[in-house]
């Protein structure tokens, strides 16, 4: 059976032990967390510095059943040092997370790979994969480069690669290439839809990421195609972040109708 885990930005104003009850509620077996900001003063799930959140989401878990499948998000830069993610790391092993989402902020994929391969070998004793995400807007901008940044890192053993169906739908990313990724850099993938191609902005691009993206369906990515060409069964994190729609309508509706549009589209209704 497959799994579906709510993604954070789905219901963004939930706090984490929220969101761990909303996922229980709506189906969902599995979370994710953003417990760092992904830019300075972006906002975030409290957790790592707050006694009081971390047991009440333990508490939720334990009631619920629902896990923390990923967390979010470790940024790799010029300048890099992964013991400074040590305390999300920490909060993966207290919550038993499987995965922690990363970023290339570096178009040196020689030195982003060489950082990325610290970030892995720091990450092994939590027991954790670096599944690296490509975006258009970043250093890693298509499945392909994503691939070879992973290569050059020697491909370490907890070493991942996030396929999100956004980027793949506005980047240069091909069926073909989907298909090529090794199976094992493959722990689980991120599903919404859109309008797909090449024209937008970066601004654009960045903010239906974050704020609007359409419900599974919605738009004219090849979803299909897409979850045909990835590992039958890979773990399905719903991202439909939609400041509007779900604002109206409650966060906890909304996830329950990404879970069930998603449903829907693989065939898990």
């Amino acid at each position: 059976m497959r799994s579906y885990s709510l993604a954070y930005l789905t219901t963004n104003q939930s706090s984490a032990p929220q969101a761990v009850q909303i996922a229980a509620d709506m189906g969902y077996g599995f979370v994710g967390l953003r417990l760092q900001p992904n830019a300075p003063g972006a906002p975030y799930q409290e957790f790592i510095n707050n006694a009081a959140l971390q047991r009440e989401t333990l508490t939720r878990m334990a009631d619920t059943g629902v896990q923390v499948f990923d967390l979010e998000i470790i940024r790799v830069g010029e300048q890099f040092d992964p013991a400074a993610h040590r305390p999300l790391l920490d909060a993966g092993a207290a919550l038993k997370a499987r995965a922690v989402l990363v970023a290339a902020d570096d178009s040196d994929e020689h030195r982003l790979a060489h950082h990325y391969a610290q970030l892995c070998e720091c990450m092994q004793p939590y027991g954790l994969t670096a599944d690296l995400e490509f975006m258009p807007w970043t250093g890693v901008k298509d499945a392909q480069a994503a691939l070879r940044v992973v290569n050059l890192a020697g491909r370490p053993a907890n070493a991942g690669i996030l396929v999100d169906a956004l980027h793949f739908g506005r980047s240069t990313t091909r069926l073909a290439d989907i298909a090529a990724l090794p199976p094992q850099l493959l722990h689980y993938a991120q599903m919404c839809d859109a309008q797909p191609g090449l024209h937008f902005t970066t601004d654009e691009m960045i903010f239906h990421a974050r704020q609007q993206r359409m419900l599974p369906g919605e738009g004219t990515i090849d979803l299909q195609g897409l979850f045909n060409a990835l590992p039958a069964g890979i773990p399905v994190s719903v991202e439909v972040p939609d400041s509007g729609r779900s604002a109206a309508m409650g966060e906890k509706a909304w996830a329950g109708l990404a879970l069930s549009t998603t449903r829907q589209l693989l065939g898990g209704a």
